[in-house]
């Protein structure tokens, strides 16, 4: 099974250690979806299973750079403040977009520099991918180049987003207290059907 590599720069809100059982939700504040439905399953999970669970909201940036910062989410977390696409998507939908309290802990990925692209990490991220261990060295090579142009073309790269290749925002990873993925999804999923996912590995 495969690992879950975690790094965040600063913990914004509350405390988090390693548990039995652990939560991750990756998310952007620059993202309604993750508004939408993100943090009202997060914030209801955490009512009911935070005595089995260890919860994390982890604040990612893997585009709209401008929007997705440490002081963007520092501001939704103290003021209730959003930004970009999400306040739009709050003015335009008032009635089905409540902004409640974020009861668990909120840490920051660590947004790293092109100091991220270094053999060790482009092998990682290849390693993803089906049959990149088993190919020739000359197929690899080309494989590593494709991702270090990849990695190349953005300012800021989201060291626990990339490292982990996410698909996007919301990403829900369950895990233990060895980092081994137990369960992960991308996007929305009815709050029932998750709850039978945590409720499986209890």
């Amino acid at each position: 099974m495969k690992k879950l590599r975690l790094e965040y720069s600063s913990l914004l809100q509350g405390e988090f250690s390693l548990g039995k059982r652990n939560l991750l939700f990756t998310f952007q504040v620059n993202c309604p979806g993750c508004f939408f439905y993100g943090f009202p399953a997060m914030n209801e999970l955490f009512k009911m299973y935070d005595e089995q669970i260890n919860f994390l909201g982890l604040s990612t940036a893997f585009e709209d750079f401008q929007f997705n910062t440490l002081e963007n989410t520092r501001l939704l977390l103290d003021e209730k403040k959003l930004v970009g696409e999400t306040k739009k998507a709050f003015d335009t939908h008032p009635d089905e977009f409540q902004l409640s309290d974020i009861d668990f802990p909120i840490a920051m990925d660590v947004l790293g520099d092109k100091t991220f692209i270094t053999p060790e990490n482009v092998e990682y991220i290849g390693n993803h991918f089906a049959n990149y261990g088993q190919s020739s060295d000359a197929k690899r090579e080309q494989f590593d180049h494709k991702i270090k142009d990849y990695l190349n073309m953005n300012p800021i790269i989201p060291v626990t987003f990339t490292l982990n290749q996410f698909r996007g925002t919301p990403t829900f990873v369950l895990f233990d207290k060895d980092h081994t993925i137990l369960e992960h999804w991308f996007g929305h999923k009815p709050y029932e059907e998750v709850e039978n996912i945590i409720k499986n590995w209890l």
